[in-house]
């Protein structure tokens, strides 16, 4: 049975994953919980049931019995702590981003390969089987040349005002998400890395970026509500990326056209249009197997964990998006065209 510790229990969806662990208590041990705000770590403890409360990581960095370890602190004690557990051979989910940009990110991908490690993270849209089922389509050539992509994820978050200052219960205070010198990014770069990591995977490595990136209402000071990117891949094709917590609604999630096949998600449906695909006539929904689906992106790394087979995004793949955003953040400020080394 592998011995894991939760390493930072700060990000929104810690809860979610503490309950993933709870409902797999017969194959996990949870021997640490760390956090530099004790009312998260107890809650994660009481949920879990087992679990002991430490004051400093380096405990958990020295025990042999620990395997892997589940990193959701602030994204800027990223670096510090998958470093620390790289080198201590410490197999790792670290939630999105990885990083806060370009120079901490590659430094974590480096430590991580070097260390030979599994590593996951929270990019877990690429296991629901409409998307799948594109990856499929491109792979096999079904689509022809990919002339255009378009991603979008966005929520009403600032709106209802969800990363609120809770000081009635710190262990669900989220308000440092909405503080990029803590988050690395606002909402723009929260939410539209979901997409951009399926822009990427499915289209191709990206050339160059421009952005407009804004607050809305204003509701967190010096953090961004709503933003949008123009794309130039390296193929050739062009994109655009949307996110933001300003949105009462997101119906189309994802669309990628060929010079072969279109395919748009919209209202969680796939609508596909291709000659030579029955049914695919793109003005209904097109049915695709559920059996396509993939657990999700935590669940695959507990099964890693195991030493089952699972699809695992690759540490530089993590370091790549944090790349592009941080380019992206980078274009709006300067108002041009920004070039992603």
């Amino acid at each position: 049975m592998p011995t894991i510790a939760l390493v930072g229990c700060s990000h929104i969806h810690t809860p979610g994953f503490v309950d993933k662990l709870k409902a797999r208590n017969d194959q996990f041990t949870v021997k640490y919980i760390w956090d530099p705000t004790h009312a998260r770590a107890l809650r994660c403890q009481e949920k879990l049931g087992q679990g002991q409360i430490i004051p400093d990581p380096s405990v958990i960095w020295a025990d042999a019995s620990i395997s892997g370890v589940v990193i959701c602190s602030d994204t800027t004690e990223h670096q510090r702590l998958a470093i620390a557990a790289a080198k201590a051979g410490k197999h790792m989910f670290v939630e999105k981003p990885l990083g806060m940009g370009k120079s901490d990110s590659l430094a974590m991908a480096d430590a991580v390969e070097a260390a030979g490690v599994k590593f996951q993270t929270g990019y877990f849209v690429r296991g629901e089987p409409p998307v799948q089922f594109i990856k499929g389509e491109i792979a096999r050539g079904a689509m022809g040349t990919i002339t255009r992509a378009r991603g979008s994820n966005c929520h009403q978050g600032a709106l209802d005002d969800w990363f609120k200052v809770n000081k009635q219960d710190p262990a669900y205070d989220w308000n440092w998400m909405a503080d990029p010198k803590r988050a690395g990014v606002g909402a723009f770069g929260d939410l539209a890395t979901h997409a951009l990591d399926l822009l990427l995977w499915l289209v191709g490595d990206i050339e160059a970026v421009s952005a407009q990136i804004r607050s809305v209402i204003h509701r967190y000071p010096n953090c961004d509500e709503s933003g949008e990117a123009l794309i130039r891949f390296k193929s050739g094709a062009i994109g655009t990326l949307a996110g933001g917590w300003v949105d009462i609604a997101n119906p189309n999630f994802l669309e990628i056209s060929g010079t072969l096949g279109h395919a748009a998600i919209s209202g969680g449906k796939l609508y596909y249009t291709n000659a030579s695909v029955p049914g695919a006539d793109g003005k209904s929904p097109f049915d695709v197997p559920k059996s396509l689906a993939w657990p999700h992106a935590f669940e695959l790394f507990l099964d890693a964990l195991l030493g089952q087979p699972a699809p695992l995004v690759q540490v530089r793949e993590a370091a790549r998006r944090a790349i592009v955003m941080e380019a992206m953040y980078q274009a709006a400020a300067k108002n041009q065209w920004v070039t992603v080394d």
